[in-house]
């Protein structure tokens, strides 16, 4: 799994960055709101853990933020024992809260349920036009022809089917399939959908993976899409 923590305390991040890398998931850590939410937005996450009390923009307005465009499960973390507080946090589409200071084996527990719930939430299978994803067996097909695609074809496939008619930028592939957030690895994504449009799209007369010169990728049926021209997401 992949988490965001949105934390000012380096303390808590370090103890969070560490404890959750060595159960084997991937961490990414921010300081304050306003970045927190544009790393939410921008990247998928199977998890935020999010502070009610950051500078710039508090936990609730990162919350708000995130649940306008998103539904990622998120555990809000409170210094104050404040049944307000909680029930705020709630209302705002918080799934889970934990008061500071708490038990790291509580916390892993909870971001284990609270994923477990978002997975029988999410559908198995995507299907965009006559493509067909099988989420849990890590499958595509295409008119009922089965796709030969490696596990990183299928990660930036299956990326781009969960944001159908979004464009989805270099970077935010690169940040969600290969756990980096560098410009100068822009190229390694270029090769993969290279190949990944050779089996999606060269056997098949309808088109769905196209490229957005300068911005990035979308997966759509332009025989049966809107006319109008889909805008970018605000930060990806």
């Amino acid at each position: 799994m992949k988490i965001l923590v949105i934390d000012d305390e380096l303390k808590v991040r370090n103890f969070l960055d560490k404890g959750l890398t060595e159960q084997g998931w991937l961490v990414d850590c921010s300081s304050a709101g306003d970045d927190g939410a544009i790393k939410a937005l921008t990247y998928d996450y199977d998890a935020i853990i999010l502070d009610v009390m950051l500078p710039g923009i508090d936990g609730f307005t990162v919350l708000k933020s995130i649940r306008a465009e998103k539904q990622t499960p998120v555990i809000m973390l409170t210094a104050r024992d404040r049944v307000d507080d909680r029930v705020r946090g709630f209302r705002d589409g918080a799934d889970d809260y934990l008061i500071k200071p708490f038990s790291f084996l509580e916390l892993t527990e909870r971001l284990r349920a609270i994923t477990r719930r978002s997975r029988v939430r999410d559908s198995s299978s995507l299907t965009v036009a006559d493509l067909d994803l099988n989420l849990i067996e890590r499958q595509a097909w295409r008119d009922g022809v089965r796709l030969g695609l490696t596990a990183k074809e299928f990660q930036v496939l299956s990326l781009l089917a969960r944001r159908t008619g979004e464009i989805v930028s270099k970077t935010s592939i690169v940040s969600y399939v290969w756990n980096m957030d560098l410009e100068s690895n822009v190229n390694v994504v270029e090769s993969v959908v290279k190949r990944l449009r050779a089996k999606l799209d060269a056997p098949f007369p309808i088109k769905i993976l196209h490229t957005i010169r300068g911005m990035g990728y979308v997966l759509e049926d332009r025989t049966t899409a809107e006319t109008s021209r889909v805008a970018p997401s605000r930060f990806g």
